[in-house]
């Protein structure tokens, strides 16, 4: 029998895939049928800082300047009425999800600063969560503010919720830091159970005729998983935290060469809401096949077995590997 079981944030799972946040995980029903299909972890929709803070001057100022700065977006510049649950409502799904099945459930906690999150990690944790996925995320937009401070930020929010609860905490992060791998080591050190590689931004559009700012939701592409699996190639040899790929993950090939490249688990979200929960059973029934073929007995046995750990330099590695992917690329004309 294969083996696909897999550690994650300290938790067991049956398996390496795991049900991102997105609208797939709103519901206790919808819920269910992930479990029955086969997942081996949820992450409920996100808690925004938003829904938290809905009564501080912060929430008017991103109301009037925000921009499209959370991964389940439904709406540009949501209203408060806009949100799909209040915070004590979304504490209270919570329980209702845990009691509905038996996988492990992480709540996502969304927002770019500390704020109302110490107080809603605690109560996260009292309804049940198995684990915290921190999405921090904010467009830097500022000239004022430098790269380090951002960091610093980040790092401080981790320390908070580490310190406010016992749970394990991942961290999920978009590409654009200008050195990922020295933040990454940071978050590290700092205490993050997990990375999440990565959050996407959502691109607002211009309506031409109406003159508008407005949402143009565009659900990963397969190609895109190309990015997470560079990176978790780099970073596993030099972080100890458990690390999750999610973006462009549609096949049981996308979740091998993820695995290979050092992932701990694989989060999908557009393969599940363009096919539904049965996308888990093809995924894995395809793993199955193709580690039979190839005389794998388990997953522990093929993860990290592609990752950088025995390159001595990364950075001539990857230049190499960009020379020769130009330079053997020809026109077909």
């Amino acid at each position: 029998m294969m083996d696909l079981r897999t550690r994650y944030l300290g938790l067991d799972l049956k398996n390496p895939l795991v049900a991102a946040a997105s609208p797939m995980t709103k519901e206790a029903s919808s819920v269910r049928e992930l479990e029955d299909a086969g997942i081996g972890a949820v992450v409920m929709h996100s808690l925004f800082q938003e829904q938290i803070e809905h009564e501080d001057a912060e929430q008017e100022h991103y109301a009037e300047h925000g921009t499209e700065s959370f991964a389940e977006a439904t709406s540009y510049f949501p209203a408060q009425t806009d949100f799909y649950r209040g915070p004590e409502q979304y504490l209270e799904h919570v329980t209702a999800i845990k009691d509905a099945v038996d996988i492990p459930v992480i709540v996502s906690l969304n927002g770019t600063s500390r704020g109302g999150w110490i107080e809603y990690a605690k109560k996260a944790a009292q309804a049940g969560a198995d684990a915290l996925e921190l999405n921090l995320y904010q467009i830097a937009a500022d000239p004022a503010v430098d790269g380090a401070a951002i960091e610093d930020r980040y790092i401080e929010v981790l320390r908070e919720v580490k310190k406010a609860v016992k749970l394990p905490v991942s961290v999920k992060l978009v590409p654009y830091f200008s050195s990922l791998a020295h933040f990454a080591k940071r978050l590290d050190d700092a205490g993050a159970d997990g990375l999440v590689l990565f959050n996407r931004f959502y691109q607002p559009d211009i309506a031409l005729e109406l003159l508008e700012v407005v949402p143009d939701v565009m659900l990963s592409s397969p190609h895109e998983m190309r990015l997470p699996l560079r990176w978790i190639a780099i970073l596993d040899p030099i972080v100890d935290a458990s690390l999750a790929a999610t973006t462009g993950v549609y096949s049981s090939f996308d979740v091998l060469k993820l695995l290979m490249a050092g992932a701990d688990v694989t989060q999908l979200c557009a393969a599940l809401l363009r096919i539904g929960p049965k996308a888990v059973g093809h995924i894995l029934d395809g793993m199955m096949e193709w580690m039979d073929e190839h005389e794998y007995e388990s997953v522990q046995q093929m993860q990290g077995s592609m990752n950088q750990r025995s390159c001595p330099d990364p950075t001539a590695f990857e230049r190499g590997h960009y020379m020769k992917a130009l330079n053997s690329y020809s026109l077909n004309i």
